[in-house]
């Protein structure tokens, strides 16, 4: 065989893309019944979830946060079993120091630190959930509680004020600077101070120790950059997947329908 044979029959670029072409197009016309209807459902699934993800994203963060604020209302109404399983579902999650924490149903809605512990001793009472005369913390600490409130009621005014107006996204700066740097300097020093006291005893006398009001403020920052960070971008792909989805299958598949 002279080599100018094999070069004639080497396939190029455009010959392979035909071909591939070709078998996408016999595959298509011997899809059975069953596996086109499931490609139309999945395709309207997607679609579905393109119209509605805020509320889907939204409606998440909610469970998530009433999960975290329910064990205090099942203590309180004597479930002790169910409210376990829940501390035990979000532990993993969140120290749960008590007096880190928020408290319902006591006289007080916090138990700050009078004096400063060991952080053996903070591992030793996370497990205290309250009692009757305390009140009965929550599953979540006072920042985390903060975070997640903070991204549902910002996930829903987003949801208002997008169908009214563009909303552009924060750039990372002012995320970095508004969200995440308060939060790390309030827990950051507060952490540093800490591990000073424990292993240089005598370097200070008493570690810092943030206030309900800053991890609640801290928090609620973090959380509201999530959203104004993150949301537009969002709203923008899946606007994008939605009006693919319209323009390539709305001839095939009726029920997708592009509708506000």
């Amino acid at each position: 065989m002279e080599p100018g044979d094999m070069n004639d029959r080497t396939p190029n670029a455009e010959a392979i893309l035909n071909e591939a072409q070709r078998r996408l197009q016999e595959r298509a016309h011997q899809e059975t019944p069953a596996r086109q209807t499931w490609v139309d459902t999945l395709n309207r699934g997607v679609f579905w979830l393109a119209r509605h993800w805020l509320a889907v994203f939204n409606g998440l963060v909610g469970l998530f946060l009433g999960g975290a604020l329910l064990p205090p209302v099942l203590l309180k109404l004597g479930y002790s079993g169910a409210a376990e399983v829940l501390y035990a579902i979000y532990r993993p999650l969140c120290h749960q120091y008590p007096f880190r924490s928020w408290f319902l149903f006591g006289p007080q809605l916090a138990y700050p630190l009078t004096a400063p512990i060991r952080v053996s001793e903070m591992n030793t009472i996370r497990s205290f959930v309250g009692d009757a005369h305390m009140g009965y913390k929550m599953a979540f600490c006072q920042r985390d509680i903060a975070i997640y409130a903070a991204m549902l009621l910002a996930g829903l005014i987003y949801g208002v004020l997008r169908r009214r107006k563009s909303i552009q996204p924060w750039p990372m700066w002012r995320y970095f600077a508004f969200g995440i740097l308060p939060m790390m300097l309030d827990g950051g020093i507060q952490w540093i101070s800490y591990a000073l006291w424990a292993f240089f005893p005598g370097l200070i006398q008493i570690p810092f120790e943030t206030t309900p009001p800053m991890r609640t403020l801290t928090g609620a920052l973090f959380g509201l950059g999530i959203v104004a960070a993150a949301y537009p971008y969002l709203n923008e792909y899946f606007e994008d997947v939605r009006r693919v989805l319209h323009q390539k299958y709305n001839a095939t598949i009726p029920s997708l329908e592009v509708t506000a």
